[in-house]
């Protein structure tokens, strides 16, 4: 629809937007505030005031909509606000850094400075330069973490805005924002922005089941509130009686972790038991809090039976992004599993604004704990420089969504690591150097394996030896970003010792072959021996790994190289002339076309997702395999999509008869007599399908299994599935995904 607002429609909105920007911070503000907050959206109104958005509206809506983000929905103050308002001013318009230190001071110009650095990374790159960039951008944690936090609320508004946008484009930044924005936003604490982005992502990458889950939910909604109204009415007497301050709400689980839940349990939506949460908010003195939440369980408890198995109490140990709340899980009314959190107001603000929330209420040691801890242990990987930048990306997610584990050393000292971590962890957590020389361990008394498996609870002692020195072995069994990137550390400086020596023997030896040892005969090497790089030739030379027959093969192949050259092109010109049938040519390139021209190109499947005719799939132009095609669900795509978009081709199918797919089925369910023989006769007589593999067991009258079938298209896999689902004692069939 085109836009058609006129000069004086467009003032009053933006008079209405600032006002609605201020509305829930305006009482908390000074006047000095106030008026530096006025002073940042003149300016900004009048920097930006030739711009349009690609909406045709005026650019100013946009950094009044990160302004109130920043104001509303993280709570920061007004420095933030102002820096807001005006982090496209020098990127976008006249004014330069001079001018805003002028007018503003060094703080909002440091502040807007970092945030003109992070939008001008270029994302179209390759992987490594991407990668760089990116760890440039969370450097800026060094100077103030509010660019960051800035820097997530502009992306939240993009991604609200982002129809706009092309189809690719759309594609591209939402899975960026799965991939980096969203998970960060979860570190740092903001939860209902962390959501938001989620689902807007899965919008743009997946709508229909975007759009199918939320209609879903709208639907049940109605359902959802009387449920919360029959639970609320059984436990207000009893609150009530003792004198609770509160409110109860309910939280619908967000449509990309509902999505998550599916495929991971590989349930349909009506099977998700736990869509929806039940809040007990509480007002409470600080000192107050935890013994109120615990006397909040007993009432609660005292009415609905309790899960004991999924008691999660974060008020007396609070994870590391400041975050503190007890949940239960109770049988609820009409005998629904239901989980109740309960928290104070404090608690629940800490909630919902994350970091700086957590620095409003931070009390005694929780600068040294908590997230501070956790910024702390980012900036110290960020500075390490020994570690590549694609990497770097790897272990930082590595720790963004991993759930804790608290543990103590000899002395009593608690410390937090990601579920999984292994004695190792533990070691690197204490010190660099204790990681470094760790022997053996010992777990509350008992001496154990490094890779021992730690659990809440233990109490860890390191034993060390100055001649240990870490495994290649070790990075199979670390769980944190710190432990993985101190040992590839060292050992890269081992390996960069070893390719040292080696570079000096390989000269050696190809002098005695009377071959110069320079940067062509290096890279002919590198080919030669189907390596990467030059370090991995020098290396494998210092180790042993190239021997002297291996480069006398070379020689050979170096002074033969003319021969083979025409060898090989008199079989290429030889092979064009064979006959090939024509029937094998549309069999091998007719199923896939690729781009806007619809192109048919050589391609192959991605054996991570197992593509079949039909599927929702798009190309990925690799380095030496050529095109490999992948589901728009596979396990991959978002990895994909976000850091390797350049590669990214259009595919649709365009005829899917002329070649049968592998598709596996994951059967369960009652066993009964004759079953087999019902499963095969379906799949062989009634659709003609033929069976490649079959496995099925049973024990104690349940059976689970999986059938290997070929099949020409989801089509036909689809009916076959609906119709085993028929099959009396079948309890569920799914399509298997590695």
């Amino acid at each position: 629809m085109a836009y058609t607002a006129t000069i004086e429609d467009e003032n009053k909105e933006i008079a209405l937007r600032y006002k609605h920007m201020l509305h829930d911070t305006y009482q908390t503000l000074t006047k000095e505030d106030k008026v530096l907050i006025r002073k940042a959206f003149d300016t900004a109104v009048d920097a930006h005031k030739d711009q349009r958005r690609k909406t045709g509206e005026p650019f100013i809506y946009h950094p009044i909509a990160v302004a109130k983000i920043v104001a509303n929905e993280i709570g920061l103050g007004a420095n933030s606000i102002a820096a807001a308002l005006l982090h496209d001013v020098v990127e976008d318009t006249d004014y330069t850094f001079a001018d805003l230190e002028e007018l503003f001071g060094e703080v909002i110009t440091k502040i807007v400075n970092g945030l003109t650095k992070i939008s001008r990374l270029q994302t179209d790159q390759v992987y490594s330069i991407q990668a760089e960039n990116f760890r440039k951008m969370l450097l800026t944690l060094n100077d103030d973490v509010r660019v960051i936090l800035i820097k997530i609320a502009d992306r939240l508004h993009n991604m609200q805005t982002l129809e706009s946008m092309q189809p690719d484009k759309q594609v591209k930044i939402a899975s960026e924002t799965l991939f980096i924005y969203a998970p960060l936003a979860h570190r740092l604490g903001l939860y209902n922005i962390k959501t938001e982005l989620e689902d807007l992502g899965l919008k743009h990458t997946e709508y229909e089941v975007y759009n199918d889950i939320s209609n879903k939910i709208s639907e049940s909604k109605e359902e959802q509130e009387k449920y919360i109204e029959s639970f609320t009415n059984i436990i207000q007497e009893s609150l009530d009686k003792e004198g609770f301050k509160y409110v109860i709400k309910g939280r619908t689980k967000s449509i990309y972790s509902i999505r998550n839940k599916m495929l991971n349990q590989g349930v349909s939506f009506e099977e998700v038991y736990d869509k929806f949460a039940i809040r007990i908010i509480y007002d409470s003195k600080v000192k107050d809090e935890k013994f109120d939440a615990w006397k909040i369980y007993s009432i609660v408890t005292d009415h609905f039976s309790p899960n004991p198995n999924r008691l999660r109490d974060w008020i007396s140990q609070p994870k590391t992004t400041g975050y503190e709340s007890l949940h239960i899980t109770v049988m609820g009314p009409k005998g629904k599993w239901v989980e109740v959190q309960i928290r104070s107001s404090r608690m629940d603000e800490i909630a919902e604004k994350g970091y700086a929330a957590h620095f409003k209420y931070k009390h005694g040691k929780q600068a040294e704990t908590g997230l501070d801890g956790w910024l702390n242990k980012l900036k110290e990987s960020l500075e390490n420089q020994d570690i590549n930048a694609i990497d770097f990306v790897e272990q930082f997610k590595l720790n963004l969504y991993s759930k804790e584990i608290y543990v103590f050393t000899p002395n009593g000292d608690i410390k937090s690591l990601p579920k999984g971590a292994t004695a190792i962890d533990f070691a690197f957590a204490i010190h660099s150097e204790v990681g470094t020389h760790c022997r053996a361990a010992k777990i509350n008394g008992k001496l154990v394996q490094l890779s021992h498996e730690l659990k809440s609870g233990d109490q860890v002692e390191i034993i060390t030896a100055k001649n240990q020195k870490p495994k290649l072995a070790w990075l199979d069994i670390v769980k944190t970003a710190r432990a993985k990137s101190k040992i590839k550390s060292t050992l890269k400086e081992e390996e960069k010792s070893i390719a040292k020596e080696g570079k000096e023997v390989l000269a050696r030896k190809l002098r005695h072959l009377k071959i110069k040892f320079n940067e062509k005969t290096t890279n002919e090497l590198v080919n030669f021996f189907n390596l990467k790089t030059s370090f991995d030739l020098f290396y494998r030379m210092g180790n042993g790994s190239i021997d002297n027959p291996q480069l006398k093969k070379y020689s050979i192949q170096k002074s033969n190289a003319l021969v083979h050259f025409f060898k090989t092109k008199i079989k290429r010109s030889t092979a064009v002339k064979e006959d090939v049938p024509s029937d094998e040519i549309t069999r091998n390139f007719d199923m896939l076309v690729f781009g806007k021209n619809e192109e048919k190109l050589l391609y192959a499947l991605a054996k991570c997702c197992n593509p079949i005719a039909g599927d929702n799939v798009f190309g990925f132009v690799t380095i030496n395999d050529g095109i490999k095609v992948h589901k728009h669900n596979c396990p991959n795509a978002l990895s994909l999509q976000s850091q390797y978009a350049y590669r990214i081709i259009k595919a649709k199918w365009i005829d899917s008869t002329q070649q049968g797919f592998k598709a596996t089925l994951d059967i369960t369910g009652i066993d009964n007599l004759g079953l087999v023989n019902e499963v095969t006769k379906i799949i062989s007589n009634n659709l003609h399908v033929n069976i490649h593999k079959l496995n099925i067991s049973g024990d104690e009258g349940y059976f689970q299994g999986k059938i290997t079938v070929h099949i020409n298209n989801n089509k036909q896999l689809n009916i076959l599935i609906q119709k085993l689902k028929k099959i009396e004692g079948i309890e569920k069939v799914e399509r298997f995904s590695n």
